[in-house]
């Protein structure tokens, strides 16, 4: 499942509507007719989105996200309101609330689905990092964050500045940033240091859909701007067009005939996210990198690896979801350093730190816990595709020698892999330990099992029914 859906709305027939469409883009769907019986169905399994009816026999969503503030959830799973078309006011009392998005029936379904996966996206990507800060605040090495910093910098692109300007114009004095107007031509071009745009608004109509299309590409791609809030405006109503940049990268997306308060709202929503990751990537960075990295392979070492580990623990108890622990050991490794020298057994540790790397997600802890011992952690893996991992693993190892400078001939080498899988979602949750300790302890018994069947291979540990 890519993650799960809790839709609320007092008509049976909306939620059996929704549920239809996005459990056929495979969502686990929850639903609820009412606030209490939402909140009932969140404290059983938190969702990952929740997509509200603007009216319910209990409360609106407003009401809603009062109960969620009170719950310590605010700002943890996004909101989005489907209902019929409201006035501008009601609009923005929503957006100043914290919903994340309202979208109007009929809401065309390529559009819905583009906008779900889009801010599923980028509530995965603060989870992550707010979870990595959380373990360098754990281990000490975080400062205080800063209240106060430059003035954020908004950038509006568009094929005709001239015919906008009275746009801007009204919309700038309603941002808490600065904003100039550009072309495409220029639009991520001649930045002059710490001018980077902390958000851009991609102004498209008919005639520059496609050069707006590459101008989002690059602006995803470029080291600079990567991290960059991005909104697009559609000044003509296309929804397959509004998906796709919603999918290539966009933040938000709105059309031109949204009132400036509201998309000002909307804006300094973004902005303040950008001005968060970028204190929280700041504070991974400085604080961890220096002490907590191994300076052989690059790698995570033990001394982060364990605390982290067990924020992941304490992450899945909370969100239901399942994790893969598995510890991997070169096999006969001093033979490699006995036949070959030091210098070549620490050039074969330094290839397999990349291979594990290069070959496992982003989010997946990849750290080097002992001579020649890696720790793997992978949130949100169920068995099957965490067996298939550690297998791919293995194989990669066994399959590609090793060539070493100074060395003629390729060196051979495999590894073993232990593995265990927690899933608290299942009831009761198959004994899962509830500390880093215990984990690594029943990943290292799967290790020996696999030392002790041959090695070169993959051992499950399976929890204890």
């Amino acid at each position: 499942m890519h993650g799960k859906i809790l839709v609320i709305d007092a008509i049976a027939t909306n939620r059996i509507v929704l549920r239809v469409k996005l459990a056929a883009s495979h969502y686990e769907m929850m639903q609820a007719g009412s606030i209490g019986e939402a909140m009932g169905v969140i404290a059983k399994s938190m969702p990952d989105m929740i997509l509200c009816g603007d009216t319910l026999p209990d409360g609106d969503p407003l009401r809603l996200m009062a109960r969620l503030r009170k719950a310590g959830l605010a700002g943890k799973v996004p909101v989005i309101v489907i209902g019929a078309p409201c006035s501008l006011q009601d609009r923005q009392r929503l957006f100043a609330g914290g919903i994340e998005d309202v979208l109007e029936r009929p809401v065309d379904d390529q559009l819905l689905l583009a906008r779900t996966r889009s801010v599923m996206r980028a509530y995965a990507s603060a989870s992550e990092w707010t979870l990595r800060d959380g373990t360098s605040r754990a281990l000490g090495f975080a400062e205080p964050k800063a209240r106060f910093g430059p003035k954020q910098v908004v950038r509006v692109i568009a094929g005709e500045c001239e015919k906008i300007a009275d746009w801007c114009d009204a919309l700038k004095p309603k941002l808490s940033a600065s904003l100039s107007l550009c072309t495409p031509a220029t639009g991520v071009m001649g930045d002059a240091p710490g001018a980077v745009p902390d958000a851009f608004v991609l102004v498209i109509d008919s005639t520059t859909s496609l050069d707006m299309l590459g101008l989002l590409a690059s602006i995803r791609s470029h080291a600079t701007t990567r991290h960059s809030a991005i909104m697009v405006v559609q000044a003509d109503d296309d929804p397959r067009l509004g998906a796709q940049l919603l999918d290539m990268g966009a933040n938000d997306l709105a059309g031109f005939d949204r009132d400036p308060e509201e998309l000002a709202l909307r804006l300094n929503t973004l902005m303040e996210r950008k001005r968060m990751s970028d204190a929280l990537r700041d504070t991974v960075r400085s604080g961890i990198e220096a002490a907590m990295i191994d300076p052989l392979t690059g790698l995570h070492n033990r001394r982060y690896a364990m605390p982290h580990l067990a924020r992941i623990v304490d992450h899945a108890t909370q969100s239901k979801k399942p994790f893969a622990v598995m510890v991997a050991d070169m096999d006969h490794f001093k033979k490699i350093n006995d036949s070959h020298g030091h210098a070549a057994g620490d050039a074969v540790l330094v290839e397999t730190a990349r291979r594990l790397r290069e070959n496992l997600r982003a989010v997946d802890l990849v750290a080097r816990i002992g001579g020649e011992e890696f720790l793997i952690v992978m949130p949100g893996a169920a068995l099957g595709n965490a067996r298939k991992a550690a297998q791919r693993l293995c194989a990669m190892i066994r399959d590609t020698p090793f060539t070493v400078p100074g060395h003629h001939s390729p060196i051979n080498a495999t590894i073993s892999i232990g593995l265990t899988v927690c899933d608290p979602s299942i009831k009761p949750a198959l004994s899962m330990p509830t500390d880093a300790d215990a984990l690594l302890d029943r990943a290292d018994k799967a290790l020996y099992g696999a030392k002790a069947e041959g090695r070169n291979r993959v051992t499950l540990l399976r929890p204890a029914a």
